[in-house]
């Protein structure tokens, strides 16, 4: 029987990933964990610098979840939260996460975007496959397809969506992107005042900060 360990290894994926503004880094950090949006707010580091990454959500009983994408963020929706969220001092940045968390207790897979009426969800192995599928159906059954040259390791849709249940560990935190050498550093002086103070739990030792302004 194919398990999600296999699959990670056939469609050759590297990392999970998810978009958040300046403020979730720092809260992550800070707790570490990563909250679903329905705990956000009642988090002691983030209860006066939270921002959601979109005004609306219209997925309301999927609010205790982490949204992910594999290999790539949701294109479309990070465009939206970038046009949404125009405050001077609010930036954003991409975490990205060991694919080992897939295989966790109740992650459930989505073929597109969660709130599509033509999403599909399952959880297993099989759910992780089908967001692969050679077919998917899109806005309002709209077909996307894979072609030869679609990475292995992309979904058929972008907006395909990995729905993590309550909070993740930032034990499965690999490094954080950022679109300049500033954010970068920003990140990495707010990851070592948080370590000297001790207030940075169950975070590994070293925080990679990669600079990637193509991701944005």
């Amino acid at each position: 029987m194919t398990t999600i360990e296999q699959i990670i290894e056939d469609f050759e994926i590297g990392e999970v990933v998810h978009f958040t503004t300046n403020h979730g880094v720092l809260g992550m950090l800070a707790d570490g964990r990563l909250l679903s949006r329905e705990r956000l707010p009642a988090n002691k580091y983030l209860e006066h610098v939270y921002r959601p990454n979109a005004s609306v959500r219209k997925d309301p009983a999927w609010l205790d979840y982490v949204s992910l994408s594999i290999s790539r963020v949701n294109t479309r929706f990070f465009g939206y939260s970038r046009g949404w969220e125009r405050e001077v001092e609010t930036w954003w940045a991409i975490v990205s996460l060991d694919p080992a968390i897939l295989a966790d207790e109740g992650v459930v897979f989505t073929t597109t975007n969660n709130i599509y009426p033509s999403c599909q969800r399952a959880q297993g192995a099989g759910g992780l496959k089908a967001m692969f599928a050679p077919e998917v159906s899109g806005l309002y059954g709209g077909s996307l397809k894979r072609t030869p040259r679609t990475p292995s390791n992309w979904t058929t849709d972008d907006q395909a969506e990995v729905l993590y249940p309550a909070e993740i560990p930032t034990s499965y935190l690999r490094c954080v992107y950022t679109a300049t050498d500033e954010h970068a550093d920003i990140v990495v002086s707010q990851y070592e005042m948080l370590v000297a103070r001790g207030d940075a739990n169950d975070v590994r030792p070293e925080l990679p900060v990669h600079v990637r302004p193509d991701l944005f």
